[in-house]
């Protein structure tokens, strides 16, 4: 079911980026939703969720975290990641950002939780991630990068709601020696979860 609010409160078109005549929102012939139409040519500009790729590195039983330097939510801790590069296969995006943010040289292992979050348009993906030496310094969009254990974990300053999710079912997942593939919806605070088998679809 499409998200009629966010439909409505996404709308940032203006102008045509073919023709530069004004925008409207209607529903085009053979849609059932919401679009921004030229009024002029025709064009439809969609909107599409985005894509943000991220990892869990770990050294030594230990896993690597951000603290923010930009808004939303500086100075919380966060995971590496960020927005998906046009070209880029969600691998090389996430191990990207996590170099960028974290200086860290990563092996991502496998894919490990995706969150659908709806109220924002965003889908949120997080591998598991192996760094073979304990290198890395903050880039400019982080204040300080440290592995912490579980037991050092700042929980009451992580930045988001996928990332308290993923590290929680990370040291779960360790404890029982099985780490499993997760899918979650999130929509505002009400939240669905599938799980699925590490490597299946």
């Amino acid at each position: 079911m499409w998200n009629e609010r966010l439909v409505r409160k996404g709308v940032n078109v203006k102008y045509c980026s073919h023709c530069g005549a004004r925008v409207r929102q209607e529903i085009p012939n053979g849609d059932n939703r919401p679009r921004d139409v030229c009024g002029e040519c025709g064009m439809i500009h969609y909107q599409n969720p985005r894509v943000v790729a991220g990892c869990l590195p770990v050294y030594d039983n230990k896993v690597l975290l951000c603290r923010r330097a930009i808004e939303p939510r500086k100075g919380l801790w966060t995971l590496p990641g960020g927005f998906l590069e046009l070209g880029e296969t969600i691998e090389q995006g996430a191990i990207r950002e996590t170099f960028e943010e974290a200086g860290a040289e990563v092996t991502v292992t496998q894919l490990y939780t995706l969150f659908n979050v709806l109220h924002v348009g965003q889908l949120s993906l997080f591998f598991l991630a192996e760094m073979d030496v304990p290198v890395f310094s903050a880039g400019v969009e982080s204040l300080e990068v440290q592995l912490f254990g579980e037991q050092d974990i700042p929980w009451d300053e992580l930045a988001f709601t996928t990332i308290r999710l993923t590290l929680e079912y990370y040291f779960s997942d360790r404890r029982r020696g099985e780490f499993v593939q997760r899918i979650q919806d999130i929509n505002y605070n009400t939240a669905k979860t599938q799980t699925l088998k590490a490597g299946s679809a």
